[in-house]
C-alpha cells in the first residue's frame, strides 16, 4: 500500500509539472523566438547599426524606439505651441525670434528653444532672412480646431495617466477626465445642468465638423425623410447634415441642458422650421420616433456594454422596419490605425471610467443581436478620425430581445 501511495503522489506531482508545460509552439511562434532574441543581442544589435544593408533599418527602429521613450515631452512641446498660439503668429507670415520673443511675452533664449524643438517635429519650419513659418504639420493644425482643441484637452488626460499601472489595476479613484464628462458615470444624467455639460459640449462642437466631414463623404442622406441623432451635442453634427440635404428633417435627442444648446443654434442657423432638439437620457427616456434613420456619432465607445445594448433596442424600437442605424466612431483594429483604436483610446477610456473602444466584429455582433441585419462597414478618407457602419431594422417579430 505505502508503494502504491508513493507511486500516486509521483503520478501526482507529475501532473502538476505537466499542467506547467506550454502549449507546443507553432513553428511560426518558434521562428518570432529566434527573431526576438536576435534582436535583443547587443552583439547583433552592434552589427546592424554599422553594417551597410542593416544600417538603416536599424536606425529607423532605434528612432521608433526613442520616439516612444520621448513622446510625453514632443505633446508637451505642441501644447506649449498650442497655448502661446504660435501657430497664430505664424499664419500671418515669416517671423524673426526676437519679434517673437516679444510676443509670447518668453526670454529670447526659450522663445529660440521652442522654435527649434517644433521645428524638429515639424510642427515649425526656417524661413529665409533667420525666420520662421508654419511647418507642414503646423498648418495642418491650423485647418482642424477640433485637433486643437483635443491638445489643449489633454492636459487632463496625462493627468489621469500619471501613474498608468495603478490605473489598469483600478486603484485610482475617478480622475479629471470623469468629472469632465460627468454623464458617463452620473445615476441621473438628465438632471445635469449647464454649467456641467458646457466644457464638454464646447469640445465636442469643436470636433464635430471633421467627423461631419468624414461621414457626408462616405454616406448619403439623399434617400431619407428624417434623421434622428442621439448624443447629437450641440447640433454641430446635424447641421452639417442639413446644409448638404436642404429636405431631409433632423431631430436631435440629447441630456436636456446639452439639447438647449442645440436649440439655439438651430435658430441662430436658421434651422428650427425642420431642426428640433429634445431632452431626456436614452437610458431611461424613451426615443423620439418617426425617423427612417438614426445616428450615432462618437456616442457607443464612451459607454459600457450593457448601456451600449439599451441604446441599440431603444434606437430599434424607434425606428420602422427597414430603417438605418448609423454608427460613426473611431474602431479597434482597423488596419493602419491601430495605435489610435487599441493604445489612445483604450486608454483615454479607462481613464474616462466609462466605455472601450470596439472592433467592427464585436458592433457587428451587439448590433445584430439588438435586431438589425445588413450590417456593413464603410470606407473613410480618414480612418483615424471615425469609422463608419450602417445596418437595417430588421422586422421586429423577428427578434424581441
Amino acid at each position: 500500500m505505502a508503494a502504491v501511495a508513493h507511486g500516486d503522489a509521483e503520478a501526482a506531482r507529475s501532473g502538476v509539472q505537466m499542467s506547467r508545460i506550454s502549449p507546443r509552439l507553432s513553428l511560426h511562434d518558434r521562428l518570432l523566438g529566434l527573431r526576438d532574441s536576435i534582436l535583443a543581442n547587443q552583439g547583433f544589435q552592434r552589427f546592424a547599426g554599422t553594417f551597410a544593408l542593416t544600417r538603416p533599418i536599424a536606425r529607423k527602429r532605434a528612432g521608433a524606439l526613442f520616439d516612444l521613450c520621448a513622446g510625453f515631452v514632443y505633446s508637451q512641446i505642441l501644447l506649449a505651441c498650442v497655448r502661446l498660439r504660435l501657430f497664430d503668429h505664424l499664419a500671418e507670415g515669416p517671423v524673426g525670434a526676437a519679434d517673437l520673443s516679444s510676443r509670447l511675452s518668453l526670454p529670447a533664449e526659450s522663445t529660440t528653444m521652442l522654435l527649434d524643438a517644433a521645428t524638429s517635429l515639424k510642427l515649425v519650419q526656417r524661413r529665409s532672412g533667420n525666420r520662421y513659418g508654419l511647418g507642414p504639420l503646423g498648418a495642418a493644425l491650423m485647418g482642424n480646431p477640433g485637433v486643437i482643441a483635443m491638445i489643449e484637452h489633454h492636459a487632463m488626460l496625462y493627468g489621469d495617466l500619471r501613474d498608468p499601472v495603478a490605473l489598469l489595476r483600478g486603484e485610482t479613484g475617478s480622475g479629471e477626465l470623469a468629472a469632465y464628462w460627468p454623464y458617463a458615470k452620473a445615476g441621473k444624467p438628465a438632471a445635469l445642468g449647464h454649467d456641467a455639460i458646457a466644457p464638454y459640449t464646447a469640445l465636442m462642437s469643436a470636433s464635430q465638423p471633421m467627423i461631419a466631414q468624414q461621414v457626408l463623404h462616405s454616406y448619403s442622406f439623399r434617400d431619407h425623410r428624417c434623421l434622428l441623432d442621439v448624443g447629437g451635442g450641440d447640433g454641430a453634427f446635424l447641421s452639417a447634415v442639413a446644409a448638404r440635404s436642404p429636405k431631409l428633417r433632423c431631430v436631435l435627442f440629447d441630456l436636456p441642458a446639452v439639447a438647449d444648446e442645440a436649440s439655439e443654434r438651430f435658430r441662430r442657423e436658421g434651422l428650427s422650421s425642420r431642426a428640433v432638439a429634445i431632452g431626456g437620457s436614452f437610458l431611461t427616456s424613451r426615443l423620439p420616433e418617426g425617423a427612417d434613420i438614426v445616428s450615432l456619432v462618437r456616442v457607443l465607445h464612451d459607454h459600457d456594454d450593457d448601456d451600449v445594448m439599451v441604446l441599440l433596442r431603444a434606437i430599434r424600437s424607434a425606428l420602422p422596419e427597414n430603417g438605418t442605424l448609423l454608427i460613426a466612431e473611431p474602431m479597434s483594429g482597423v488596419r493602419g490605425t491601430e495605435a489610435i483604436g487599441d493604445a489612445y483610446f483604450a486608454f483615454y477610456l479607462l481613464a474616462m471610467g466609462s466605455g472601450r473602444p470596439r472592433t467592427f466584429a464585436r458592433l457587428r455582433d451587439m448590433v445584430s443581436e439588438a435586431g438589425f441585419s445588413d450590417i456593413a462597414l464603410h470606407a473613410t478618407s480618414m480612418p483615424l478620425f471615425t469609422s463608419i457602419m450602417t445596418a437595417r431594422a430588421s422586422d421586429k417579430s423577428v427578434n424581441r430581445a
